[in-house]
């Protein structure tokens, strides 16, 4: 970690003290206002001075948990959703800890609801720091101040899509300092004389189709020299990322993993859908409302589009292939879905895979333009989350036609439940290849975190303010 790095991250500890402290000193006067008392009265007693030595107390093993949850590594500063969530998820574990305290002392003192807001309010406290940091951060990269220099290998396109990213996105803090088109000795004799004539952090392996004997040469190289190696990794490499080694009679043994949502992982899963869905539900009950009055009166027709224009109940294909009775708000006039395989076909957008897109649908009604590009149409898929059809994140659900086109490897998408948002849809949404797409979703399977549901979710708002090719 460089000493701009290490700077930030030292930062954030005595910060993060002061604003839990904050937070609890804050919750305590909250208590003990007017506005407060005045709708229920104080009936414990408790000094503001035993209960900031307390607060304090509290505050450092806070401390702790925030340590043990990743929130002091910021050396990307560009996941800004995920580092939400660890904050969530911290706060959260520092306050069971006090409920554990609690019922096995008994003590502590006597307001539930000082907790509950010290809790709350180190929430938005330690969020709002920890973004202002991460801001101080993003300004210096643009400055050129802790950048990390780099040196990218690859003759391929996704090369110079990064040259091109890391360019015009400084805040990233990566500067690239040489493209080098493959990795050979004479490559090899170029670095070093990059090397002595200024710094290099890292080396990243952009081609994934360099040959073997130059990705050894390089792994080695970056090796030698203590240079961070990374590497962009192609379709099948995604495919095994997560695997497990046993041993069987001496040998070793690879198991190559589906995904962790196995055992327990898909407990905890299912567990967060339900309380998720039921309360987005509840929060969108008057959007929902006023949807669907709107689609009423707009155009003749039902209010869900849940069949198809030979009467047959729509379908989507969910977890193991397995077909689902699947509606939405309808957006599109009646009787129209089926043009988007004879009349429409010259209009689809996604000519890179199985799925269909039309620009300009002019299928779709004037109320339907709108709740589309808000994705309004959508959230009547939270009672389908609720029921175990769909999950709040995973691959979008696709039409049995469109996964009857699908290639071998297309098909891994469908080891779990597809859900409403993805790391597709917060990366790109419908703008992304269908390839691209398979290779988040994949990396989703394999590396499926509780965590990583959360700062999807946070992210999808985000995606769904960003301009799409076909709403």
């Amino acid at each position: 970690m460089k000493k701009p790095e290490l700077f930030f991250s030292f930062l954030l500890v005595p910060l993060d003290y002061v604003l839990v402290v904050l937070a609890a000193i804050s919750a305590y006067h909250l208590r003990f206002s007017s506005l407060s008392t005045d709708i229920r009265p104080v009936i414990f007693n408790l000094s503001f001075d035993k209960y900031l030595e307390l607060s304090a107390i509290i505050a450092l093993v806070w401390i702790l948990v925030f340590a043990f949850s990743g929130l002091y590594n910021i050396r990307r500063p560009d996941n800004v959703a995920r580092e939400l969530a660890r904050i969530i998820l911290a706060c959260s574990t520092g306050l069971a800890l006090i409920a554990i305290y609690i019922f096995f002392r008994r003590e502590l003192f006597d307001s539930r609801f000082i907790v509950i807001a010290a809790w709350f309010l180190s929430i938005i406290y330690v969020s709002f720091g920890h973004l202002l940091v991460r801001w101080l951060q993003r300004l210096l990269f643009r400055y050129g101040l802790g950048t990390r220099n780099l040196v990218l290998v690859g003759n391929s396109k996704t090369t110079d899509k990064l040259l091109s990213e890391f360019a015009s996105t400084p805040q990233w803090g990566y500067r690239v300092v040489k493209r080098l088109r493959d990795f050979s000795l004479e490559s090899a004799q170029e670095l070093t004389e990059i090397m002595q004539a200024q710094r290099v952090d890292e080396v990243m392996q952009s081609d994934p189709n360099l040959s073997k004997a130059e990705a050894l040469r390089l792994y080695d190289f970056t090796s030698e020299h203590h240079l961070v190696y990374k590497y962009v990794a192609d379709l099948l490499e995604v495919k095994v990322l997560r695997t497990e080694v046993s041993d069987l009679a001496g040998i070793p043994i690879v198991e190559v993993k589906k995904t962790t949502l196995d055992g327990w992982g898909r407990i905890w899963k299912r567990l967060f859908d339900i309380f998720g869905s039921a309360l987005l539900i509840i929060l969108f009950s008057p959007i929902l409302l006023l949807v669907a009055l709107a689609i009423k009166l707009d155009s003749r027709g039902p209010v869900f589009f849940s069949k198809r224009d030979d009467g047959s109940f729509v379908t989507r294909v969910g977890e193991g292939g397995r077909p689902f009775h699947y509606f939405k708000f309808r957006s599109m006039i009646v009787n129209s879905d089926s043009m988007r395989y004879k009349e429409l076909a010259d209009k689809n957008l996604r000519t890179d895979g199985p799925l269909v897109k039309i620009k300009d649908d002019p299928r779709v009604t004037g109320v339907g333009k709108l709740i589309r590009r808000w994705s309004l149409d959508e959230l009547p898929e939270l009672f389908l989350v609720f029921i175990g059809k769909m999950s709040l994140v995973g691959p979008r659900p696709h039409l049995p036609e469109e996964v009857a086109k699908y290639e071998h490897h297309h098909k891994k998408t469908l080891t779990v439940k597809p859900g409403i948002t993805g790391m597709a849809q917060v990366s790109g949404r419908s703008d992304l290849l269908f390839e691209e797409e398979v290779k988040l979703d994949v990396y989703y399977l394999e590396n499926w975190s509780l965590l990583l549901d959360i700062s999807i979710l946070l992210k999808t708002p985000l995606a769904v303010l960003k301009h799409r090719q076909a709403e």
